[in-house]
């Protein structure tokens, strides 16, 4: 019986494909141990109880995204940090990271004592946890590829989907017209209601939430409903003729097949599940970072199922001038969504079948 430990945590972005393969190398390996490090401000102390897995926690080593004297704390807070992951790890036999915050310590930690890293990158621009853990393992994967660096060699997994995403992409392949319309219908829509559904990632966006709450009663004019995620860190908007705003949306696979526009930001996991199952997309990537919800969104504009516009520019005025064309050119897209991420956790947890066997 082998023990796997999974590195990844802070967002959705990195919780939710740790999790879909765990339970994939669990269905693979039922005798085995899987196990979560976190920190006590990431999600997954909430997301990875929910599943069924264990969490430990370590220290996490925040870091300014601008020079600041909390710099001069970075060495100590990452050795402690370090010291308790090797704690953690200490015995297991495999390590698998998603990047964030915990992942760099548990790279280095599990290096430290000789245990092998499989590393798995989300976005299309890897981040500095992933390349300082690059250094530290051949066995790497990707979900898009990557035109430089240790990635750019890597195996070309795809980004591993949540259950009921690849589920509801299994069934609507059968008939994606009938499955869309049976999704909005779910929804409590009317049919021949269009349906702008938005969202600003797992913890919301006040600069989306913001612009549409202003375009509430433009939007209703035209004819639309808008069904908005709003984030759990932000306050609910009333309800109105048209609109409906939840916290989060439980039937997100119902979400993303009933929009007739998507309206978010650009994460790996929303890029992927959008892949899968949504029609069209307006993302607005987050302004700050590396640029990575940027390049993200590149596929599915050339593949002509989304448009990009910056932060800077999606306003009111913006969405009032372009929210019919965006309609417009949904309807003229592919009714059918994409199976390419379907297999992903199977080819990650391949990869450390073969690190674990080296």
């Amino acid at each position: 019986m082998a023990t796997v430990v999974f590195a990844g945590g802070g967002t959705a972005g990195h919780i939710q494909p740790a999790l879909a393969v765990a339970r994939t190398w669990k269905k693979m390996h039922p005798g085995d141990k899987c196990l979560f490090i976190g920190t006590a401000k990431g999600l997954e102390v909430s997301l990875v109880p929910q599943a069924g897995f264990e969490l430990r926690m370590i220290p996490k080593v925040a870091i300014a995204r601008r020079p600041s004297f909390t710099w001069l704390k970075i060495p100590f807070d990452l050795l402690s940090s370090i010291a308790s992951a090797r704690k953690i790890l200490s015995g297991s036999d495999l390590l698998i990271g998603f990047g964030g915050y915990v992942s760099a310590p548990a790279y280095l930690a599990a290096r430290s004592l000789k245990i092998p890293i499989v590393i798995h990158e989300a976005n299309a621009k890897p981040g500095w946890a992933n390349i300082v853990g690059a250094f530290l393992t051949p066995h790497l994967a990707v979900a898009h590829p990557v035109a430089k660096g240790r990635f750019s060699s890597a195996l070309l997994a795809g980004l591993p989907l949540r259950s009921d995403v690849a589920i509801a992409y299994e069934n609507a392949n059968k008939d994606w017209a009938l499955a869309r319309a049976q999704a909005k219908a779910r929804l409590g829509i009317e049919s021949t209601t269009p349906l702008i559904f938005v969202m600003g990632g797992s913890q919301g966006s006040v600069a989306i939430n913001t612009v549409i709450e202003k375009c509430v009663d433009q939007l209703h004019k035209l004819g639309y409903f808008v069904l908005h995620s709003v984030g759990r860190l932000n306050k609910l908007p009333a309800a109105s003729d048209g609109y409906k705003a939840v916290l989060y949306v439980d039937q997100m696979a119902d979400a993303y097949l009933a929009a007739d526009l998507v309206i978010s930001r650009s994460g790996a996991v929303t890029c992927s599940e959008f892949r899968a199952l949504g029609r069209y997309a307006l993302f607005v990537p987050l302004p700050i970072g590396n640029g990575e919800q940027m390049v993200n969104a590149t596929g599915l504009v050339n593949a002509g199922r989304a448009k990009v516009v910056s932060q800077k520019h999606f306003t009111v005025d913006y969405v009032r001038e372009n929210i019919s064309q965006l309609l417009r050119e949904s309807s003229q897209s592919s009714v059918s969504g994409s199976g390419e991420d379907l297999l992903a956790a199977e080819k990650i947890a391949a990869l450390a079948e073969f690190a674990l066997k080296k």
